[in-house]
């Protein structure tokens, strides 16, 4: 899941960044709100995290700028205006939740991860993106750099599986119960397998790997 965060204050950007990616999530930061303006833009997030009171343009105006550009990606407004007229004004500009500063971590990964999840139930995505890696769930096509990769079945359901969990470390037990649909672990290196003929399919002739092994966790798909 990635994640922009748009904070002007550096240590807690970092404290939240730091803290995110230990849940498993992919952060960038912006550090006022015309970078975050551009990043937003630019990226292909699943929740954006903005303080309200950003220099160079506030968060109100950078959240109704993003609404009337047709982008829906769910916000979560971080402030310290916490009066009940300030909550509203955030949530009439296009915010779809409102924490008040100070907050305790617990509730914001809490907060983020339901945004994450009624975006999830709320749309149909049939594509996926990762850096430069594409999959058409329609058309049943992957590309990286425009190029297309010839994958086979299993290979696509394990590539959809880490696409959309990138940059979470994937365990073998997630991959056997929701791409090969075991309950149990049959004690076979099918799953090591797959991942190496992955692997040598969509790193083979780029520039760097995406598809990382994490020792002692599983694998892991970067951007």
């Amino acid at each position: 899941m990635r994640i922009l965060i748009v904070e002007d204050d550096l240590e807690a950007a970092e404290a939240m960044e730091r803290g995110l990616g230990e849940k498993g999530f992919t952060c960038v930061r912006a550090a006022d709100g015309a970078e975050g303006l551009d990043a937003a833009r630019a990226g292909d997030f699943d929740v954006m995290i903005v303080d309200r009171m950003l220099p160079r343009l506030d968060g109100v105006s950078l959240v109704e700028t993003l609404r009337r550009e047709g982008d829906a990606t769910p916000v979560l407004f971080l402030s310290a205006l916490g009066e009940v007229g300030d909550r509203v004004a955030g949530l009439q500009a296009g915010a779809d939740d409102y924490l008040v500063k100070p907050y305790a971590f617990v509730e914001l990964i809490a907060r983020v991860e339901a945004l994450a999840r009624r975006r999830e139930t709320g749309s149909v995505h049939t594509l996926l993106r990762v850096g430069e890696l594409e999959m058409d769930l329609i058309g049943r096509t992957v590309r990286r750099q425009g190029k297309e990769i010839d994958l086979q079945p299993r290979e696509f359901q394990l590539l959809e599986f880490l696409m959309r969990h990138a940059g979470q470390s994937v365990t073998r037990t997630m991959l056997l119960e929701k791409v090969w649909e075991y309950h149990f672990d049959p004690q076979t290196n099918v799953i090591d397998v797959h991942v190496s003929r992955l692997r040598s399919k969509i790193d083979k002739g780029f520039d760097r790997p995406m598809l990382q092994t994490v020792r002692g966790a599983g694998y892991r798909l970067d951007a």
